[in-house]
Parts: C-alpha cells; structure tokens; sequence
C-alpha cells in the first residue's frame, strides 16, 4: 500500500506510511517523524516515490526508506555504530542517527562530490549540531571499501547497486542489508 502512502505534510506521509503497514516499529516511525523529508528533496518531498536530487540520481522512495530502517531497527539502537554506503541525499543516514540516540554514531559514504555536498548541507538545515558533534559523519568515498577507521559497526545499509558483496563490508559488520543485482540480501 506504499503507493497510497503520500502525503501533503511530512507528518502526513509517515502516518500514512504506518497506517498503511508500512512502518510497524514504533522506533522507525519516531525517527522518520523527526527528520523532515523537505531538506533532502527539493521537490514533491512527501510523495511515496523516488525523487530527482541531482547528479543523476533519486532519493529512494520513503516506503523503502522505512522498510530499511525497519529490517536494521534491532541494531539501531542507541550508541550503535551504523554505515550507510550510497548516503545520496543523507536523508536515512539522518534517520538511522535519530535511532542510534546521543552516543551513536553514523558514517554515510558517498562517491559522487556533489552529493557529499548537497548532503552535508541538508543535514545541516535539519540539525544543525549533528555533524558538529560527529553523531552523523558523510565521507566521500568508494563504498566498496567500507570506512574500517570508523568502525566496527553494529549494521552496514548498502543503498547503492552493487553486483556482489564487497569482502571490506563483509568483514566488519553484525548485521547488513543490500541489494545485489536486484535481490535483497539480509
């Protein structure tokens, strides 16, 4: 029911989202709730779809957005350590922060500068202490080699397409979801 999930507000499209059986975690809803889809898409940010941000690429739709934290929502607890490859817009980065409380930690990998950029400064309109306090870390970077300074890491979301599982991400992790070559791997 995800199609049906849009909204004219933010708080709109995630109680839609949890209405819908989309968001069942109490925990997701939360977190999707407090960071406000409108800093990281410019346009029709409460629609259930993907969304142009740039550089040739789309911000996930929120229904896959809530889905990923709901599958990680064991891990993203407080003082995790989280990874997000492909962080794009940071959208769920931000989101995986608000679930890992004060003492955790997310580091967002990137490779396309633009988007590092363009994250970064979204991140900063939603919360403007978050990266400051390093709660939230984008690097700019092949995802492929994980970011093993900065961790390990309680859970690993790899958001971009990758056609096998890369031995650096493999290694350091307790629990990760992607896809490759369009199956989701758990």
């Amino acid at each position: 029911m995800a199609w049906r999930s849009s909204g004219k507000t933010h708080a709109e499209l995630i109680n839609n989202l949890f209405n819908n059986g989309v968001i069942t975690n109490q925990r997701v809803r939360n977190a999707m709730l407090a960071v406000d889809r409108s800093f990281f898409s410019p346009k029709n940010p409460y629609d259930d779809s993907p969304q142009y941000i740039g550089s040739s690429v789309t911000i996930s739709a929120p229904h896959m957005h809530a889905y990923a934290l709901e599958v990680l929502s064991d891990k993203l607890v407080d003082g995790a350590r989280v990874l997000d490859i492909g962080s794009g817009s940071g959208y769920l980065t931000a989101c995986m922060a608000a679930m890992v409380g004060d003492s955790g930690k997310v580091i967002g990998v990137e490779h396309i500068e633009d988007l590092v950029k363009k994250s970064v400064e979204s991140i900063n309109k939603w919360n403007e202490n978050v990266l400051s306090s390093e709660k939230i870390k984008i690097i700019l970077g092949d995802g492929r080699e994980g970011s093993s300074e900065n961790g390990p890491y309680d859970a690993i979301h790899v958001g971009a397409a990758a056609s096998d599982i890369p031995q650096a991400v493999f290694l350091s992790v307790g629990k990760f979801i992607f896809t490759i070559s369009s199956k989701l791997i758990l």
